[in-house]
């Protein structure tokens, strides 16, 4: 199984047994998060946007409006840094000190390419849409030149990234395990659906149209 490379930023300094070296755990966290944060620098100050991203074999992507000021960072060479987290469980301990929260996460470094070529852009898009509801892109009305000119899509490698994960029950203190309080962990789980109709729906438009796509996805 392929391992991540490690840099002097990706070293994890801080609980150092809680990284996760192999590839496979890095692609699981992107491909589920959907949601990323990308942090750059503007005029000597940190920013940082959140925004949807996707990935495509040992790349990430994501898009912004032309005009952005994260976008014109990034096409006069600026550097980013994409972090993606899911947020497992509330992990409940005996003292204030050592409550936690179990969760993955992924930090992602480099320089984002921008994507010229007006087909490999679209189908970047076609697989972020897919990405959220599969098949989805095929039943779109088709998307125009406006649309796609105004829009940049960025790829980022994934030759520097970092994973780390807390699973499992509080670290309590031995002294504390007789203290009479509940500990344990409270599960957080994310859900879809069901669909909320929009008022404007054609009237032959039905939520099973769509939910079907999801197969399997929804939770009540």
């Amino acid at each position: 199984m392929a391992k991540l490379g490690q840099t002097d930023r990706t070293r994890i300094r801080r609980a150092p047994t809680r990284a996760v070296k192999e590839t496979s755990a890095l692609y699981e966290i992107i491909d589920e998060a959907y949601l990323c944060h990308v942090g750059f620098v503007v005029d000597g100050s940190p920013v940082v946007i959140p925004t949807l991203g996707w990935r495509v074999d040992d790349e990430v992507y994501f898009h912004g409006s032309r005009g952005s000021r994260m976008l014109k960072g990034f096409k006069d060479g600026g550097e980013a840094c994409l972090t993606f987290s899911l947020l497992d469980g509330l992990v409940m301990a005996r003292s204030a000190f050592h409550h936690s929260a179990n969760y993955r996460s992924a930090v992602i470094f480099g320089q984002p390419e921008l994507i010229e070529d007006r087909q490999a852009k679209l189908d970047a898009l076609e697989v972020f849409m897919d990405n959220i509801a599969p098949g989805r892109w095929d039943v779109l009305r088709e998307t125009n030149s406006q649309e796609i000119e105004a829009t940049d899509v960025l790829k980022l490698p994934l030759d520097e990234a970092s994973v780390k994960i807390r699973t499992g029950d509080p670290i309590d203190d031995v002294e504390d395990m007789d203290h009479p309080v509940w500990a344990g962990v409270i599960p957080i789980q994310r859900t879809f659906g069901p669909c909320i109709d929009s008022a404007d729906n054609l009237p032959e438009q039905k939520p099973a149209d769509f939910e079907s796509v999801f197969e399997g996805r929804w939770k009540s």
